[in-house]
């Protein structure tokens, strides 16, 4: 694997952060500081891809009947996830899965949203 330089893994961490659902348009400053911080520790990049993904999904697939939950509101949200897969590793090719699901999961609207003003019964 080619190395790559901090400010291009601050930049992708922070762009795979804000195109999830549930987070800011841009990050903070924090934001900056702890994407710099993994780069430091030399976490790997698919390593964050895979636990901002894992934690969006839990989020997204969180039961119905449950209250909602607030917008994250920092990248750090996500360190938990990290600790966590670098201690217990996905398996091999498990982040294409993660892509395919949370695309799929941000397509489908919660059971309890109108999709159309209009009647079925017209």
């Amino acid at each position: 694997m080619t190395p790559i330089a901090a400010p291009a893994y601050v930049a992708a961490v922070l762009m795979l952060y804000v195109d999830l659902p549930d987070t800011p348009l841009r990050p903070g400053p924090r934001d900056h500081s702890l994407a710099r911080q993994l780069y430091e520790q030399g976490v790997p990049i698919s390593l964050v891809e895979s636990a901002l993904l894992l934690g969006s999904l839990r989020r997204l697939m969180r039961p119905v009947d449950l209250p909602p939950l607030s917008p994250i509101r920092s990248l750090g949200y996500f360190q938990g996830v990290i600790t966590e897969l670098q201690q217990q590793p996905l398996p091999e090719g498990y982040l294409d899965y993660l892509r395919l699901k949370l695309r799929n999961a941000s397509k489908t609207p919660p059971a309890d949203v109108q999709k159309s003003t209009f009647s079925d019964d017209r």
